[in-house]
This record gives C-alpha cells, sequence and structure tokens, in this order.
C-alpha cells in the first residue's frame, strides 16, 4: 500500500537554526520512513517580508536544502521541491482566492501576531494571503498530513477550511489534510525574548562550530530571580533550562533539582547544554562537510524533486481544471466540441 503523503517545509530566509531543529526538522528526520515526505522551500513566500531582497532566495535555498542532508533527510525518501518553480502551485493560489474572504484572513491569529511582531500597520497582499498560498502548497500534491507548531495551526485550518469549499463548490478532487501539532514546545531565543529567530540575533544556527555554541549559550539569559551562584533558582522561567528538556530530556529532571536546590550555578549548566548541543550537530558537521563537497549534488536532487512534484501539480492541476470547466482546449472537450 502506498504510504500516506506527509508535507512540510520552510521559507527560504537564511539558514535554520536550533528552534527549527526541535520543532520540526527531526521530527521529519523520523517520519520520513513512515510517509511519503514532501519538504517545500518555499521561496515565494519568503516574500511576503522579503520581497525587497530577492537577490538572497538562491543562497537560502541551498543553505536550506544543504541544512536538511546535514539534518539526516534522504533524498531518496523525501521530495525536495522549490515552490517558485511550480507554477501550478500559483495557479491553485489564485483560484482558492476567488472564493476565501479578505475578513477570514485578516481574523487569522497567526497572521495577526506576526504583523504585530513585525510593526505592519498596512498589510501587504502576499503577507495578508500567505494563507491562501499555503492552502495551494498542501492541496497540489493532496498532502494527508501536515505537521506544524502550536503558532501555526491555525494556517492549516484554513487550508482545511479552503479545500472543503472547493469541494463542496465544483467537486471533491482535493484531500482534505490532517494537522499534527507537534509536542515539542517553541523554542525561545537566547535572549528570552520571543521564539528564537536569525533575525532577531538570537539564535544558534546548524552549522554552528563548537567554539560558536559555547560563546552563544555563555550570553544566553537565564532565570532574572538568581542573583548568586548559590541562590534557588526558577528553571520554569529560564531561558537555559528550556534548552536542557528540548535537547536533553533524559537530564532534565536532574538539572531542575539541581538548579532548584542551589547546587548547580548558571554557567556549568550552560556548559552542559552547550556540550549536550554540540554533540547533536556533530554529525549534522559530517554529513554537511560531506553534502559541501558535492555542491552540483544538492543540485541535482533539487531539480529531481521539483520535477517530481511538478508532474503531480499538472495531474492535480488537471482535475481542478475539469471540476470548474476551465479546460477549454482539452481533447475530450474539443471532440466534443466538433459533433
Amino acid at each position: 500500500m502506498a504510504k500516506p503523503r506527509l508535507l512540510s517545509g520552510d521559507r527560504t530566509t537564511g539558514k535554520l537554526h536550533l528552534g527549527h531543529l526541535a520543532g520540526s526538522l527531526q521530527n521529519r528526520v523520523q517520519l520520513q520512513d513512515e510517509y511519503d515526505t514532501w519538504l517545500l522551500l518555499a521561496d515565494v513566500q519568503a516574500l511576503t517580508t522579503h520581497y525587497d531582497r530577492p537577490q538572497g532566495l538562491a543562497e537560502s535555498v541551498r543553505q536550506i536544502a544543504t541544512d536538511y542532508l546535514a539534518a539526516g533527510i534522504d533524498p531518496e525518501k523525501t521530495t525536495l521541491f522549490v515552490q517558485s518553480q511550480i507554477p501550478e502551485i500559483a495557479e491553485l493560489t489564485i483560484l482558492f482566492s476567488m472564493f476565501v474572504t479578505v475578513s477570514s484572513l485578516r481574523h487569522n491569529p497567526t497572521i495577526k501576531a506576526e504583523a504585530k511582531e513585525r510593526g505592519y500597520k498596512d498589510l501587504y497582499y502576499g503577507f495578508l494571503g500567505y494563507p491562501v498560498s499555503q492552502a495551494a502548497d498542501i492541496a497540489f500534491c493532496k498532502a494527508q498530513l501536515v505537521p506544524v507548531g502550536e503558532d501555526n495551526v491555525p494556517h492549516v485550518e484554513q487550508a482545511r477550511k479552503i479545500v472543503r469549499r472547493f469541494n463542496a463548490l465544483y467537486g471533491p478532487v482535493l484531500v482534505e489534510p490532517q494537522v499534527k501539532v507537534g509536542d515539542t514546545p517553541r523554542l525561545s531565543g537566547l535572549d528570552g525574548a520571543g521564539k528564537m529567530s536569525k533575525s532577531r540575533g538570537n539564535a544558534i544556527c546548524l552549522d554552528a562550530t563548537t567554539a560558536e555554541i559555547h560563546t552563544s549559550l555563555r550570553q544566553a539569559r537565564t532565570d532574572p530571580l538568581r542573583l548568586t551562584r548559590f541562590d534557588p533558582g526558577h528553571p520554569d522561567t529560564c531561558t537555559v533550562f528550556s534548552y536542557h528538556e528540548a535537547f536533553r530530556a533524559e537530564e532534565a529532571n536532574a538539572i531542575r533539582e539541581e538548579c532548584q536546590t542551589g547546587r548547580l550555578g548558571c554557567q556549568s549548566c550552560k556548559g552542559l547544554i552547550a556540550d549536550g548541543i554540540d554533540h547533536i550537530l556533530a554529525p549534522m558537521r559530517d554529513r554537511r562537510r560531506e553534502a559541501l563537497k558535492h555542491p552540483d549534488r544538492i543540485d541535482e536532487i533539487l531539480q529531481a524533486g521539483t520535477s517530481h512534484a511538478r508532474a503531480v501539480a499538472a495531474h492535480t492541476m488537471e482535475e481542478v481544471r475539469d471540476v470548474m470547466h476551465m479546460n477549454y482546449f482539452s481533447a475530450r472537450l474539443s471532440k466534443g466540441a466538433s459533433t
């Protein structure tokens, strides 16, 4: 039996970091044996916030593809494809936008939160329509499962509504996806002020060296109420402890107890998590070095995955145009018109 199809991906706005690893990437590596996994390099959606910097897209696409390979994504099991190279996604986005209300987009919690975070008072059309574009990403390949973090659930729920609406209006040709919410909490940035983000300068990228990891962790925010080395700590308000929970789960309870009793100082705690993260990233460095020895191979992987995605997209759009009575020049309709 065919494996159920899973779709995930990332906007190509720069290197991936520990937040991506904890929130989705480790899970994708595990799921690629169980699912027909598709990973989208969302370069068009990167323009929703980086429309004035398109010259960085090519490098970001290859950086993220390299990050995927370094993390353990196997291109023999997973389809890696570039969003902008699938024009059918853009076509389906336009068709969906004909029956999606502006009101529903403005009330999307994720859109509202990111607009507030970025200080957007007047929303660009592409930014506001991001959930419609994402619905097309999911629908064109008939993905059955979409794993996301808690903050992206509204996007997938809106995609489900769009697919249901399309099928009700025109015909049941698209698959309504199921959402899979990860159990890993969103990783805070090193400064403790919101999520980890490269643009905020509070992230550790997946290509970080041992020295960079230790330097970054030494600067990380800890328990603000702990004034001296021997004061009892409050791990639930400590950014560094959240990293122990994410990357050293088996030792987290012991760290909690030693922190709360004042037996473990913040600098020692930072050293432990730095070593733990370095241990996780070490094999990724080896795979990254191997991948970078053959840069043409990375392009070949992306081209092969994109070609496969285009073939699937073409078939889906034939079905979409059929039920919307827009296959004006197909052989079947031409024959019917001539008789």
